[in-house]
């Protein structure tokens, strides 16, 4: 595993340094170890590894049961959505996917995103930028190349299901880790590039205006922090990418298709 000293922010993708890479972490990868090593299961392993690492975020709070699930599935309060959002998200309350934690459906044709918490009732939506390039997979090794070595045509979002928690970027930049493996994030999008027109496009009517980045999801800081932080301080949680290529049973393994 490489070490860079360089934050793939610098790109304004703001993908940033993963934690377990750093020269720093080497000593608290070994403490690290004997508390993954007792996680039970996938959602108390990232729970662990972020808090071991120095990934999760410091604003404890207390941890609730969480909302009563919705028999007849997801709420989406009226928002409009597309269907694959919808049988995802359905599917997700019905067969107790997320386990009653939070999670966000990522609709990568619609380039939204959808977040709710754990009983499956709509806490908002907004419109977000996507990776440049279509497909479902990540380039093989994308998590270790810098974003100069990172090709057009590989900088997709990747599709499938994710266990993600809060944790930092660079400083103390926080963010949503959605996969460590392809240093893949949910975070505020950052307008310093402005030759990218990043917040004009998360603006635009096509979604294939919103199709930019280097595979991240970018969404309105004010989003970020009125939706996504507090649904996700304290807990893990479930972020659904749907595909844009193969089908919903391909990705996700449900009936749903």
């Amino acid at each position: 595993m490489s070490t860079r000293s360089t934050s793939k922010i610098a790109g304004f993708d703001a993908r940033p340094t993963h934690p377990l890479r750093t020269a720093a972490a080497r000593a608290r990868r070994r403490r690290a170890a004997a508390i993954l090593a007792s996680a039970i299961c996938l959602d108390l392993f990232a729970a662990g590894a972020a808090s071991a690492e120095g990934a999760a975020s410091p604003r404890a709070a207390q941890v609730q049961a969480p909302p009563p699930s919705r028999a007849g599935g997801a709420d989406f309060l009226g928002a409009p959505a597309s269907s694959d959002a919808r049988q995802i998200a359905d599917w997700v309350i019905r067969a107790g996917d997320n386990r009653g934690m939070p999670f966000v459906i990522v609709d990568k044709k619609g380039a939204k995103v959808f977040v709710f918490n754990g009983g499956g009732q709509l806490i908002g939506a907004t419109s977000a930028l996507l990776g440049l390039a279509r497909g479902d997979d990540s380039a093989p090794g994308v998590g270790d190349r810098e974003l100069s070595q990172i090709r057009p045509d590989e900088r997709t979002t990747p599709a499938g299901r994710f266990v993600a928690s809060l944790g930092y970027g660079l400083g103390s930049q926080d963010i949503l880790w959605v996969d460590y493996a392809s240093a893949l994030a949910l975070h505020r999008v950052l307008p310093a590039n402005t030759r990218e027109h990043r917040l004009e496009r998360l603006a635009a009517a096509s979604p294939l205006d919103r199709r930019i980045t280097f595979g991240c999801i970018n969404v309105p800081a004010g989003f970020y922090d009125r939706v996504v932080q507090p649904a996700f301080t304290g807990t893990s949680g479930v972020v659904y990418i749907l595909p844009e290529i193969k089908s919903l049973s391909e990705v996700f393994r449900t009936s749903a298709s």
